[in-house]
């Protein structure tokens, strides 16, 4: 097995026993966190949805990305990771919800922002959105997209472990 394999399957078994439900909302990683977990069995009771949002019009149409914010801060910044998981949950019946923006290269990157760029958001139901910056050593696409999707499986996992899942109101 991966490490993708075990830590997607822990993040399943968590949310499952926590009754928690989780949505995505990646751009570089075009669905990979959403992809490991659906490989496993039981995916359906923990994964609400996925978005992919490849371009910035997705970004906006799908997630209520401000079209502002990636004129200002691009689409690879902290401001856009946040809103993307906001967007996320707000657009979903999940309880947790991760974004991935990123650059994964070969090319596409500035000195600024450079391959391996990755910024992540976590957004859990009653709290404030949090964001994380990673720089992942620039040795191909497919290792930035790797480690980026084990990163936000480990932003869940650990957001599983304390979040309280959403209860409906009883009559």
């Amino acid at each position: 097995m991966s490490d993708t394999e075990i830590l997607a399957g822990k993040v399943l078994r968590t949310l499952q026993q926590r009754g928690l439900m989780l949505a995505t909302a990646e751009s570089c990683t075009g669905g990979l966190v959403a992809g490991a977990i659906t490989d496993i069995n039981g995916a359906s009771e923990v994964l609400d949805r996925g978005f992919v949002t490849y371009t910035n019009e997705a970004k906006v149409e799908m997630l209520g990305v401000d079209p502002q914010t990636i004129k200002q801060h691009g689409a690879v910044s902290k401001e856009c990771a946040r809103e993307m998981a906001d967007g996320a949950l707000r657009n979903s019946h999940a309880d947790i919800a991760v974004s991935i923006t990123g650059i994964a290269g070969p090319g596409g990157g500035s000195p600024d922002k450079p391959v391996g760029l990755v910024w992540f958001g976590l957004a859990v139901a009653g709290l404030p959105v949090v964001t994380e910056r990673r720089s992942f050593a620039p040795e191909g696409r497919a290792i930035v997209r790797r480690d980026s999707v084990l990163t936000a499986l480990q932003m869940v996992l650990e957001a599983a472990e304390k979040a309280k899942p959403q209860t409906e109101a009883t009559p």
